[in-house]
């Protein structure tokens, strides 16, 4: 396998069109209006409509609401933020560092947004934290994510494809990556975000739910990125495109799907609400829809939301109003369509 060349930062020889994703000639300028692929230029702007930080929500109802939580969900919620944070602290360096290697200026722009959205989840978790628990108990939670061996065993399938492109930049290993980048934000969520959710129908910790919806949104457009970057890939280099990597597709994204329950089934276990076998399905639900973004078929049975007490809060919600369903400030949200790949939850 060759090794993926750094991308000089400017090629004035090349023209600013690129011919090609990876291996291709750029001259490192932009210009949205000459890309190769237009479409592009519309994924940008819906990622751009999507801008939030994390100050913008008052915690100050959580907060109040904090100490009637049960002891069994505060030890959850502390598990899952640190949890989550743990899993998003990888996107923003790795996403940085693809960059480095892809030909395409527009796709560099998308990436870079990308990295900046990671690192604003990451510290919006922190922020959650920091208003609900003393700095002592934050590290120890943080510590508690490094060491659980369920949450180290659900981090490695990531890691390992991600170290894999750092230890050696090649064709192959970027398409690894984004398989598992599509893991990551399309899969390995989902059991948080639903804990959350269900707080928010019991009308407790709204001020997090709004947060995690936010996060969702920005999550639900960057594995749909993902997974258009890797069709691309796979077009504009035929040789990746084997039964060996399709098979590696299912193979990987069946993999996330049976850690994704088996971490659900060890932090959700105790919350009186949330139907396991519901989660299940509906993992497997989220599976089929990531591999339809990859034009590939279902893995699992076809089947429609099984947990539809979860599109409450899904964006297509959100964006049907003029302010937010947990009456945060008025906010703009992007108009969702078909194209930009916002679909049900």
């Amino acid at each position: 396998m060759n090794l993926l060349k750094k991308i000089k930062l400017l090629n004035p020889e090349f023209p600013n069109k690129s011919t090609g994703i990876i291996n291709g000639q750029s001259s490192g300028l932009l210009n949205w209006n000459d890309i190769a692929y237009p479409q592009m230029y519309d994924l940008y702007q819906t990622l751009l409509s999507n801008f939030w930080k994390a100050q913008e929500i008052n915690m100050q109802d959580d907060i109040k609401q904090w100490d009637l939580l049960s002891d069994i969900e505060k030890d959850v919620f502390l598990r899952i933020n640190t949890q989550l944070a743990s899993l998003d602290s990888l996107q923003t360096p790795t996403m940085t560092q693809v960059m480095d290697y892809v030909t395409d200026s527009s796709f560099k722009a998308i990436f870079a947004v990308i990295a900046q959205q990671e690192a604003v989840h990451n510290e919006s978790y922190s922020y959650i934290l920091s208003s609900l628990v003393p700095l002592s108990e934050q590290n120890e939670r943080f510590n508690q994510a490094k060491s659980d061996q369920i949450v180290q065993k659900r981090n490695q399938l990531i890691l390992d494809a991600y170290e894999r492109f750092r230890e050696k930049p090649t064709a192959q290993h970027l398409f690894e990556l984004g398989v598992n980048s599509i893991n990551l934000e399309g899969i390995y969520f989902y059991a948080g975000f639903a804990f959350f959710y269900h707080l928010a129908r019991e009308q407790k910790m709204l001020k997090t739910s709004t947060m995690i919806s936010y996060i969702q949104r920005d999550e639900m457009q960057h594995a749909y990125f993902m997974a258009q970057f890797i069709r691309i890939l796979l077009t504009e280099n035929p040789e990746l495109y084997t039964q060996e990597n399709l098979d590696y597709v299912y193979q990987t994204i069946g993999q996330a799907v049976e850690l994704e329950k088996e971490w659900a089934s060890f932090i959700l276990k105790e919350i009186d609400g949330i139907d396991l076998r519901e989660y299940e399905e509906y993992t497997e639900y989220l599976a089929n829809k990531r591999l339809r973004q990859l034009g590939l078929q279902n893995l699992y049975k076809e089947r429609n939301n099984p947990m539809p007490w979860i599109h409450v809060f899904s964006d297509e919600m959100l964006n049907g109003t003029k302010s937010d369903f947990f009456e945060q400030k008025p906010r703009t949200y992007s108009k969702v369509t078909q194209s930009n790949g916002f679909d049900e939850l």
